[in-house]
């Protein structure tokens, strides 16, 4: 027997297995989820901020279980309550999907021409717009 990692939800466990042969196919491609990213942009701010889930759920006026839950890409997340998460951390809902937006694109291998206008660059500065 042979023990393999099995990954459900991010949480990885350990199962046993029979041994296989190696079949001859393409490797499977990893496939984006955009509430994923989404929820791993609204934790990077969060943390960013120093902020606790707790703070920025009553901040919100959301659940603390349920922004756990977007944080971590289990729920799809209304753009009403986007936009409510992202007023609670101080940070426009379009620098958020912008972010959103260029984790998607590493992942998928392509490149987004800058397109933000300058005045936008000027009130929230560049590295606020590109994550830096």
């Amino acid at each position: 027997m042979v023990r393999q990692p099995v990954t459900v939800n991010g949480v990885t466990r350990w199962k046993d297995a029979e041994e296989q042969l190696p079949r001859a196919e393409a490797p499977e491609s990893k496939g984006v989820t955009m509430r994923q990213e989404i929820g791993d942009v609204l934790r990077s701010i969060r943390q960013e901020e120093g902020r606790t889930l707790r703070d920025v759920s009553h901040d919100a006026r959301v659940s603390l279980g349920y922004l756990s839950e977007v944080e971590r890409g289990q729920k799809e997340a209304s753009s009403e309550l986007l936009a409510s998460i992202c007023a609670a951390l101080n940070v426009p809902l379009a620098v958020m999907l912008f972010q959103v937006a260029e984790r998607i694109a590493v992942a998928e291998g392509i490149t987004i021409p800058d397109t933000v206008p300058a005045e936008f660059q000027q009130e929230f500065g560049t590295d606020e717009l590109i994550g830096a």
